[in-house]
Formats: C-alpha cells, sequence, structure tokens
C-alpha cells in the first residue's frame, strides 16, 4: 500500500510540475489575455451634414492594442539591506506572498537598554489576505529570529528543513506559540506550492547543518535565492551542496539570483569546517593538563560536534553550558544532527567529581554578550563555574560587527584571572568568499543579479563582482530595505518605497520605545538627570517648601553642596519671577524652572543634565 501512495505522490508531482505555480496549466495560462484582446468594436458613428438631408456613416479606425506588460514579481526587503541581520523578504505577485525568513538583528551601541531589534511588518499585516507561508532557509537568529513576535500577527505555515525547524520550535514552545503554529518539514530537492509560487529546497553549506538556498518559480521566471552559504567540499555533517542543481536551474534560465555578500570582500575561497577540527586536536594535545572551555555559537552544531570528537580522542568529559547552548544541542541530538558516545556528557554539577585536565566545557558568550556563561564566569558571578589560574578559554567564532568591544573585554578579564585564551585559527566562516560566489554565477547565468545579506559596502563590492561575472551593469540592481522591485522578464525598476525600520524590543515590550525615549535614555547617560521639587499653596500659588533638589548621574550631592545651594536660588528667582507676573500656567511655569536652572549649570559646569521640575499642589 505504501508503495501505492508513493506512486500517486509522483503522478500528482508530475501533474503538479507542468502547471504554472497556483496551479494555473501552461496550455489555457493566455486565455484571460486572449479575452482581453477581443475588445469590441466602436459602433457606427451617424453625422449629419449642416442641411440636414445629407447622412453621412463614419467608419471608426481600429485601434491595435498594445501587447500586454510581461508578468512582474515584487520583490520587498523588509531587512537585512545596509545592515548585518535582520533577513526578511517578501514576494509578491498579484494575490500571492511569500515571505522568506524573518531574522532579528541585535541593537546598536546607541539603543540603550533594548535587547532586540526586529522588522517592521506592517506591509505584511496589510495584506494579511495574500500572505502564504514563512520559507526558512536555516536556523540562525539572524534568519529566524524574529518568528516569535511575527507569527502573533501573521499565523501562516512555516516551512523548513528538519533541524530549522527544530530549533523554531524551541522558540514557539518559549512564547506558547507551538500549538497554534503550523509547522511543515521539506527535505532537499522538494517542492511547495504556496499560491503563485513554487518554491524548491537545494543543499547547501553553512556554519549551521541542514541550510538551504531556494529556487523560486514565479511568473516572471526563476529567482534564485541563496540563503547563507559557502561551498565546503569536506562538511562535518551530511553532503556537500548541490552544485549540479545550480547548474541544471542555469540551464532552465534563471531571471534573478539573490546572493550572500557577507564575506564577498573576501578573496578565494572559504575553508572547509573540518580545518577546525584539527585546530582542535593540536589544542587540546598541548594543554593536556588544563581544564579547556571553549566558547562558540549555540547553532554552530558542526562546531560542538568537533569539539565533542576533539575531547572523547583525549579522554575528556564533556559539560554544555549556557540555555540556548543546551536547547540547540538537545534538539540537534534528538533529530540525529550531533552524535555524542555514551558516558561523555555530564552535568554541570558533576564537574567536581573530576580533575581539569579530564573536562571540557563548551560555553555560550563568544560575542561577549553581557549575561552569557563565559561573561559570568570572567566576572566571577556564574554560580557553578570560577575562572582559575591554568584555565586555557578558546574562543571558536569571530566577534559580529559591533561586537568587537565586548569581547576583547572578556578577553582582558580572563587574562587577568591567569587563563590562557586562544582565538588564533580557531574559527572558520560560514560564508562564501570572492571565488565560491563566482561559481554560483556561473552556473545559474543569472540576467539580473540583486545583492543581498549585508552593509552597503558589501552590496557594492557584489554589484561589481556580478558584472565582472558578466552581468549586465543596469541589471545589477542595489536594495535598500523597503524598496519595492518590480522584477519582470525583461525589467528591474524601484516602483515604491515603504516603511522598513526595525522595531525595538525591550524586555515584553514591543515597539513602545522610539527615537524619544531612547533619545531620553540617551540624554540621561550622557549628562544624568535633575530633579525640581515645589510645593505650592493651592490658591495663592504661594511657595510652601521646597525647591528640592535631587541629582541622579549628575553631581554627587554631598560633595557639591555649594551647587545644589546656587541651583535652589536660582530656581527660587525663577519661581518669584513667575509669581509676580501672576502666572498660573503650570506649564509655563515649569519651562521657566528650566531654563533658569539648565542656563545656569552651563554656565557654571559646560554640562546640560535633563531637568525635571515637579510642582506639587496642596
Amino acid at each position: 500500500m505504501k508503495g501505492k501512495e508513493n506512486s500517486k505522490e509522483n503522478n500528482q508531482e508530475n501533474k503538479n510540475s507542468q502547471m504554472e505555480p497556483g496551479g494555473v496549466n501552461r496550455r489555457n495560462g493566455n486565455s484571460d489575455r486572449n479575452n482581453r484582446m477581443r475588445r469590441k468594436p466602436r459602433p457606427f458613428k451617424v453625422e449629419r451634414a449642416a442641411n440636414n438631408n445629407k447622412v453621412e456613416l463614419t467608419v471608426p479606425v481600429v485601434e491595435t492594442p498594445e501587447p500586454d506588460a510581461k508578468p512582474a514579481v515584487k520583490i520587498i526587503p523588509l531587512g537585512g539591506l545596509g545592515q548585518i541581520g535582520m533577513n526578511i523578504t517578501a514576494f509578491e505577485y498579484q494575490d500571492s506572498i511569500i515571505v522568506v525568513d524573518c531574522g532579528l538583528a541585535f541593537p546598536e551601541d546607541e539603543m540603550l537598554g533594548i535587547d532586540l531589534v526586529i522588522p517592521d511588518i506592517t506591509y505584511l499585516k496589510d495584506n494579511i489576505q495574500k500572505v502564504k507561508g514563512f520559507v526558512i532557509t536555516h536556523g540562525h537568529e539572524d534568519h529566524i529570529g524574529s518568528l516569535p513576535y511575527v507569527i502573533k500577527d501573521i499565523n501562516v505555515p512555516i516551512y523548513g528543513t528538519k533541524l530549522t525547524l527544530g530549533i523554531i520550535e524551541n522558540k514557539l514552545k518559549e512564547h506558547n506559540l507551538l500549538k497554534s503554529t503550523k509547522r511543515k518539514v521539506i527535505k532537499y530537492g522538494q517542492s511547495i506550492n504556496l499560491g503563485c509560487f513554487r518554491i524548491e529546497f537545494i543543499r547547501t553549506n553553512h556554519s549551521i547543518a541542514d541550510a538551504a538556498a531556494l529556487a523560486i518559480y514565479s511568473p516572471a521566471g526563476i529567482i534564485v535565492h541563496t540563503g547563507d552559504f559557502k561551498v565546503d567540499y569536506t562538511p562535518v555533517f551530511g553532503e556537500t551542496i548541490d552544485l549540479q542543481k545550480f547548474g541544471e536551474l542555469g540551464k532552465k534560465g534563471v531571471l534573478a539570483l539573490m546572493c550572500d555578500s557577507t564575506n564577498v570582500m573576501r578573496p578565494g575561497y572559504t575553508m572547509s569546517e573540518r580545518t577546525v577540527g584539527k585546530t582542535f586536536d593540536n589544542i587540546f594535545a598541548e594543554n593536556s593538563k588544563h581544564r579547556i572551555i571553549v566558547a562558540t555559537f549555540a547553532s554552530n552544531v558542526d562546531r560542538v560536534q568537533q569539539i565533542i570528537n576533539s575531547a572523547v580522542k583525549y579522554n575528556r568529559k564533556v559539560v554544555i553550558e549556557g540555555r540556548s547552548m543546551v536547547n540547540i544541542m538537545t534538539t540537534a541530538s534528538e533529530l540525529g544532527y550531533i552524535t555524542v558516545p555514551d558516558n561523555v556528557l555530564i552535568d554541570i554539577e558533576q564537574m567536581k567529581n573530576y580533575t581539569d585536565e579530564q573536562l571540557v566545557l563548551i560555553t555560550t558568550g563568544s560575542q561577549g554578550e553581557s549575561m552569557a556563561a563565559l561573561s559570568r564566569m570572567a566576572a566571577s558571578i556564574h554560580r557553578k563555574v570560577s575562572i582559575t589560574p591554568g584555565d586555557t578559554v578558546i574562543f571558536s567564532s569571530t566577534p559580529i560587527p559591533g561586537n568587537e568591544k565586548n569581547v576583547s573585554k572578556i578577553i582582558n578579564e580572563l587574562s587577568m584571572k591567569g587563563a590562557k585564551v586562544i582565538f588564533q585559527d580557531t574559527h572558520v566562516s560560514g560564508h562564501a568568499c570572492q571565488e565560491e560566489i563566482k561559481l554560483i554565477y556561473a552556473l545559474t547565468k543569472p540576467k539580473f543579479a540583486i545583492p543581498v545579506h549585508g552593509e552597503f559596502r558589501h552590496l557594492k563590492c557584489h554589484a561589481e563582482l556580478a558584472q565582472d561575472m558578466g552581468v549586465k551593469k543596469d541589471n545589477v540592481v542595489l536594495l535598500t530595505s523597503g524598496d519595492v522591485l518590480s522584477l519582470s522578464e525583461d525589467r528591474a525598476k524601484i516602483v515604491d518605497h515603504i516603511p522598513a525600520q526595525g522595531i525595538l524590543v525591550d524586555g515584553l515590550g514591543v515597539g513602545d520605545v522610539g527615537n524619544i525615549v531612547l533619545r531620553d535614555r540617551q540624554h540621561l547617560s550622557e549628562n544624568g538627570l535633575i530633579i525640581v521639587v515645589v510645593t505650592l499653596e493651592k490658591f495663592s500659588n504661594q511657595v510652601l517648601s521646597g525647591p528640592d533638589i535631587v541629582s541622579r548621574g549628575f553631581v554627587y550631592v554631598r560633595e557639591s553642596e555649594n551647587l545644589m545651594e546656587e541651583a535652589r536660588t536660582v530656581v527660587n528667582d525663577a519661581l518669584d519671577k513667575c509669581l509676580n507676573k501672576n502666572m498660573t500656567d503650570w506649564g509655563k511655569i515649569k519651562n521657566e524652572i528650566k531654563d533658569s536652572l539648565s542656563d545656569y549649570l552651563w554656565k557654571k559646569m559646560k554640562r546640560n543634565p535633563m531637568i525635571l521640575p515637579i510642582i506639587m499642589e496642596v
């Protein structure tokens, strides 16, 4: 029975492959166009001569209809262009929208107190009836991190490979969204039909297993989206990238290639992940008498596998520390993406039963995150692990742009505690360098090139590479997040721009912190706060008490009593001035206090704290 079911499914897939995306048969696909071409002839026009006796019939001029415009797909990046992270792109044709990836970005330095930045999905909410699903290329935060926030408003199915969906399900569980969200596992080579689009998953290599490129079959043509990728001929897990499929697509004719730009400025090839395994073996051999702590990305399952392999080789027990690391390793192990021999993994509580040379600790914190496990160890606030002289700490990652200072700070703290810190040759990138990108262009031979995933300098360099690979200059399109690109067989044109600013997440608040709040936080962080409290009599507006002045982050009051006394005098003078004018508007009184005190403090100290007057009425 199972064989019959499979044959039925294959027959159905063959039928689907003969139909346009969305189920429109190619043979009948032009019927609407033919109907539009059959225009009604105009009626004959009757004209009378001036004497009203002679009647003339005027034959109408038959207008030749203009040929119909070729189908055009809209490509709308809602994030990920001109920045690192927050990758999300919508593809729209008529009544169908598919969304590729849904990532987050980490806050910039000036975004004080912000935890995450997620994309603005207003456009998707306004067109929610068109959205058919989220198609995810792989399980990194910059491609899946926003899903728990976005899926609350856009509850459509999520499609991805097995490990990718396993990681997504962990996130959905944390937000109590697992039961209400539809998910479907897609295998390499399998296609799904979503509205007017057919999407095929293509095997690639990356720093996480189960990464996929997408061949998007649209009414306008085939669009290839590489996702994050590299060409690794000796991957740790799984097979090498399916270059044959890219070549087959090139023979069919690729309308546009949307290719990863992260490493486009690096010449040559990205090294294989297996080279890191050899480095680990060497480090383990050279530090056989010391405890080894390895910090890496929680999602880099292949890297963790190689650390475990080295631990087994040198008879060490392995401890996994860090919430995200534990979650992903549990998922990867359950799904068969990581292999750990029996009695190798131990709980952190069991570390005390082993000597230092018997232990390897794999932890989060490779980016210097303040609350990650390694950062807490370096700051001596971790409840279970303390850094001791002789520990060997390996950073198996490179800092994400913007995190360099944090990583440097952690390295210094570890070194001050006597640890040996290693960060040379312990990481290889998961992104393609120039020669690998050129290979994809050579195989797919796209008519249009749309660089994605990177800051503008990356996109610009990618544009030059695309031209070197034969793409016409006019056919290389540099987009920014929010641009609406109309792409057809013979034209690529930016036709609109929609808001695509990031939405700030602060704790449980999503979108409630805007530019004004950030500006206030910046002001407070730079110059501190002065609070002025005055109590007035309700009817006469006479001062009953105060002014009392409270300083936070400006000066230490006990060491600046003279300054505070002079500040009270300035406030009293401002109050007297207002009351002498019979001013009763509290808003105006507050402004007078603020302006007078601000002028005084600037003249006295060349500092500009935030001043908050509070008037109480009795």
